[in-house]
């Protein structure tokens, strides 16, 4: 029996397979590396170095060197081939008149090409201010570029180079870049050109305050490596690299691509018009947290909340008013608050799209006609409320007076209450001050202080309602607890 199930091992081993590992286990296939060689090869010649210069007034010294003391001065002067006044031979150097322009270096960055023609995209904050522009090609050429026009909301720039038949990059399609996939960046960091770093994508939609649904990678990104691509493994460019995250001024594992969707959108207007035109409908947006989305009874955090709208302005004569969320925008859902510009700056002005808000705990649907962002918008005041002390006459721990006909007419609304004292109450602890005004608890528009205090005595003290205050140019929904 011995000998039978040694031959039976035999076997296994001489087939190559383990006894003591799973069938399930030893058909798992094996995830490699990827080779990036033949990538960086073909992509390179198409990855550009972005120089800036600027022309700056330079003052003439008397033989001095500014901030250094004179004996330090006089050594530099001898060693390092400084002219020195009354000794002959010494080096001479040619100054240039007093407060003459003079072109210095500004800036290195980086660039790629996306048409054969010279057509190169970069970022904004590379090429901005620059009096001229150098790019540089792989096989050393040499060419001043002609700036095209900048977007620095997106951060994209495009410029143009003299030449022709140059190696151009194909772009590929960021909506349908996954997280955790490969990707490679080719740039000039510190002026070190065609230096290439690998990574994955971190996260997708990533928004830093700029209006941009970045692309999140861990790949290593350094001051130079700006408006170089973010590549797949296929070669494709899926983005432009553009910020860091750093509390040094170098990488920190965190870098952010502008998706090449979105630049190559900006792009095709700054090569058609030279600017990028977008739409605006007037309107200040908040952030909805979950406890404003319940008290409003939207059950969970989802619209941009419009804290302020522009009188006269499109979302105005739209019906749009202040503490309205809107959900959706011409056919596209608003998740979140930084969704709604995006999409309306993508709107053409002039086009009439249908909105739709949550107001009162329901639906509905309004037209508002988009305009031109760059238009002259109507100038809100601004005003800071002076802050004052007083005994809470009701259960929110407030006194309340009725609103003038002046300031109803100041502020743009209809009614409310303005609080003229607080108290040890809810409001207080949510930060509601004296000058604030009451206009809407629930969906209950406040007219006046009898209805207000009768309006206050039914409230359920175990359910957060949502009191809507005014407050200079500003409508804040405070979900607040009687008791």
């Amino acid at each position: 029996m011995m000998k039978k199930h040694l031959i039976a091992l035999l076997a296994i081993l001489s087939l190559g397979q383990s006894p003591f590992i799973s069938q399930s286990v030893a058909e798992t296939p094996r995830v490699t590396i990827p080779d990036f060689a033949d990538l960086v090869e073909r992509a390179s010649p198409a990855v550009v170095n972005i120089r800036t210069t600027e022309k700056v007034n330079v003052q003439q010294t008397q033989g001095g060197i500014p901030g250094m003391p004179e004996d330090q001065a006089e050594f530099f002067r001898r060693f390092f081939g400084v002219p020195i006044p009354g000794i002959p031979n010494s080096p001479k150097q040619v100054q240039p008149a007093p407060g003459k322009p003079q072109e210095a270096d500004r800036g290195v960055g980086s660039g790629f090409i996306i048409d054969s023609n010279g057509m190169i995209l970069t970022n904004a904050h590379v090429v901005e201010g620059a009096t001229t522009i150098y790019v540089t090609l792989t096989d050393k050429r040499e060419f001043k570029a002609k700036l095209l026009g900048m977007d620095k909301r997106t951060d994209v720039a495009v410029v143009k180079i003299d030449a022709r038949d140059l190696p151009r990059l194909p772009l590929g399609d960021s909506s349908k870049v996954r997280v955790g996939e490969w990707v490679l960046a080719i740039g000039s960091p510190f002026g070190l050109e065609n230096t290439v770093t690998a990574g994955i994508v971190s996260a997708k939609s990533r928004d830093t305050g700029d209006y941009l649904p970045f692309i999140q990678t861990d790949v290593a990104v350094n001051p130079g490596n700006s408006g170089g691509p973010l590549l797949n493994t296929a070669g494709q460019v899926i983005g432009i690299n553009s910020q860091i995250f750093s509390r040094s001024g170098g990488y920190m594992g965190i870098s952010f691509a502008i998706p090449i969707d979105e630049a190559i959108r900006v792009a095709d207007q700054l090569r058609t018009n030279g600017k990028m035109t977008r739409g605006r409908i007037g309107v200040a947006l908040g952030d909805m947290t979950k406890e404003v989305a319940e008290s409003l009874g939207l059950g969970k955090p989802r619209g941009a909340y419009v804290r302020n709208v522009e009188p006269g302005g499109p979302a105005a004569g739209g019906g749009i008013e202040s503490g309205d969320v809107i959900l959706s925008f011409n056919g596209h859902e608003i998740n979140k608050s930084t969704d709604l510009p995006r999409v309306v700056g993508e709107t053409k002005p002039g086009t009439s799209v249908v909105v739709q808000v949550w107001r009162k705990g329901t639906t509905r649907d309004l037209t508002v006609t988009v305009t031109d962002a760059e238009s002259n918008q109507a100038a809100i005041k601004k005003q800071e409320v002076p802050a004052a002390s007083g005994n809470g006459g009701n259960v929110l721990g407030i006194q309340v007076n009725d609103l003038s006909d002046a300031k109803k007419k100041d502020w743009n609304i209809k009614g409310g209450v303005e609080v003229t004292g607080l108290g040890d109450g809810p409001l207080a602890r949510a930060g509601v001050r004296p000058g604030d005004v009451i206009i809407r608890i629930a969906d209950t528009d406040i007219t006046g202080v009898k209805q207000f205090e009768a309006l206050v005595k039914g409230l359920d003290s175990n359910k957060a309602v949502p009191v809507f205050i005014r407050r200079a140019d500003s409508t804040l929904v405070i979900p607040v607890r009687s008791k």
